[in-house]
């Protein structure tokens, strides 16, 4: 992987090479594992920690402390019993349908040890969702909740309770053996379900060498600190957000603070009463800190940095959140199920306060902004679709070339399907999806861009934005608003408000009052769900 900023055609502000039309990352490059070294993500992630008596997780609900030595105890009594009772092998797939718990990071650790494949799911999902999941992985095992067992289908071997008794055991025997198993770098290690907002579910074949990667850059970045950081993670286990990010936080020695589903009340409450130094969430849950009144009595002193990715924030949300705590630091990144995890993220103070951003590439990787028609790359400042290259690019799509080869391209890039512009500086800033662009009278209007002035109004909580089909201009930009309980705000106040900041060809065609906008769990607004419900045939 050539890092090579050295270089005499490679601009050292931005990491731009004129010759090649990349852009390099500003990062050192970083050493990773050879890749004929057998090694698992676990493995890898728990040779990083430098104290094992601190404590690994918190259970918010209960207050219970798990230290690092008892998390490897229990990692270890857990994957012999997988080994020994359930006779698990390497490749073999488990599917792992359950809430956020202090369980599992002990069950994922323990299957990436011994080579089994994760695919984990939103116990959120229906049966049939779960069913078209299912088929795409064959799973042999599943390991869910009493809640949601019933919700799968029979497969190979019983589903494992995760909140039994007999799983407590499972992951407390000492008695059984266990068998080192030789995982590769190259193995899958997960296949994790990409969010889906514009069509069907697609499972996303990362190895351990994807994640190792991505430990890897974290690591590189550790900030210095007399005392271990209290990480609070808002984001769901099952999603790469909340993936990637437990991984990193074992490697670096961190505690981490689970909430088994998100209320944001308790959030508050939760950070107060552990002293949580950081905050991981999607961004409904920093506009809504930013613009609410809720964050009133809870003690927030001990915060010092909130993170936010799964969709990028306003500039006008993020400073109403600086202005609101200006003690706290508000940062993104960017990622994907794809990248496994960040490829773009503010590593530094300095990359933090870069409002509107979503951070600088990470070490080892390489970015291009192309032409969506012409397929040429495009120089810093210039706007098109985002391609990726590095060691965190997933495998390809499980049982699905078509879509393999269409993201895949040549060379080992991936096209993610985003328009972004990478700025002087190496920053990248996300404009929105290329396939949810509205088409209004041949000009391209982005949804994200009038949803973040929307939600600069006192009087908005959330907003969405989709197209109307038009018979004259093809298609309208419509509005999806949620007022603030009491408002009388009105449709064409909120046309108003828009067509005073943005050009003709942008302004808000049509608006509907809704009480709340959905979301996938990352934070991802869904407009399949919006037209779905909304558009011609109902009633608005």
């Amino acid at each position: 992987m050539d890092n090579s900023s050295s270089s005499s055609s490679v601009d050292p502000n931005s990491g731009f090479s004129s010759k090649t039309k990349t852009f390099h990352s500003l990062r050192p490059p970083l050493l990773l594992p050879p890749m004929s070294s057998p090694l698992s993500a676990a493995s890898y992630a728990l040779s990083l920690q430098h104290n094992t008596e601190d404590t690994a997780f918190i259970d918010s609900s209960t207050g219970l402390h798990i230290s690092f030595s008892d998390f490897r105890q229990r990692v270890v009594s857990l994957a012999s019993s997988i080994q020994n009772t359930l006779r698990l092998s390497k490749n073999d797939v488990a599917f792992v349908l359950s809430p956020n718990s202090t369980h599992i990071p002990i069950l994922y650790f323990s299957l990436l040890s011994l080579g089994v494949v994760i695919s984990p799911a939103n116990p959120l999902s229906t049966e049939s969702e779960l069913l078209r999941q299912i088929k795409l992985t064959k799973p042999v095992i599943a390991f869910a909740t009493s809640k949601n067992f019933q919700k799968l289908p029979k497969l190979k071997h019983p589903t494992v309770l995760i909140d039994s008794p007999e799983f407590e055991l499972m992951m407390r025997n000492t008695e059984l053996k266990f068998e080192t198993v030789e995982v590769n770098q190259s193995d899958l290690a997960a296949i994790m379900y990409s969010s889906g907002t514009t069509g069907e579910v697609k499972g996303v074949k990362l190895t351990q060498r994807n994640f190792i990667a991505s430990i890897a850059n974290y690591h590189a970045q550790r900030p210095e600190r007399d005392s271990p950081a209290v990480m609070l993670y808002t984001v769901p286990l099952f999603h790469v957000f909340g993936f990637h990010y437990f991984l990193k936080s074992v490697a670096l020695t961190e505690t981490v603070v689970v909430m088994e589903r998100f209320d944001l009340k308790k959030m508050l409450k939760t950070v107060e009463d552990f002293r949580v130094t950081q905050l991981v969430v999607a961004p409904p849950v920093v506009v809504a800190m930013a613009k609410g009144s809720v964050t009133h009595g809870y003690d927030l002193s001990s915060l010092e940095a909130v993170g936010s990715g799964g969709a990028s924030l306003g500039k006008d949300v993020m400073q109403a959140f600086a202005d609101k705590f200006p003690k706290i630091i508000l940062f993104q990144g960017y990622g994907l199920t794809e990248t496994a995890g960040a490829a773009f993220r503010a590593g530094t103070t300095e990359e933090m306060l870069r409002q509107g951003s979503v951070g600088r590439l990470l070490a080892n990787t390489e970015a291009k902004i192309v032409d969506p028609d012409t397929g040429i790359g495009l120089h810093p400042g210039e706007q098109g679709e985002l391609w990726i290259k590095g060691p965190t690019i997933m495998q390809g799509y499980i049982g699905d070339p078509k879509n393999t080869s269409e993201t895949l391209m040549p060379g080992g890039w991936l096209r993610t399907g985003d328009l972004c512009y990478i700025d002087h500086h190496g920053y990248l800033f996300v404009v929105d999806r290329l396939k949810e662009l509205i088409k209004y009278k041949g000009y391209q209007v982005a949804p994200a861009e009038l949803e973040q002035l929307l939600q600069s109004h006192p009087e908005i909580v959330d907003a969405a934005v989709i197209p109307y089909p038009d018979e004259e201009a093809g298609q309208l930009p419509m509005a999806f608003v949620v007022r603030r309980p009491q408002s009388t705000l009105d449709k064409e106040q909120v046309i108003d408000f828009i067509s005073k900041q943005v050009a003709p060809y942008k302004k808000i065609r049509r608006v509907a009052f809704v009480s709340s906008i959905p979301k996938s769990p990352s934070g991802k607004i869904l407009r399949k769900e919006l037209k779905r419900i909304h558009l011609p045939g109902s009633k608005l």
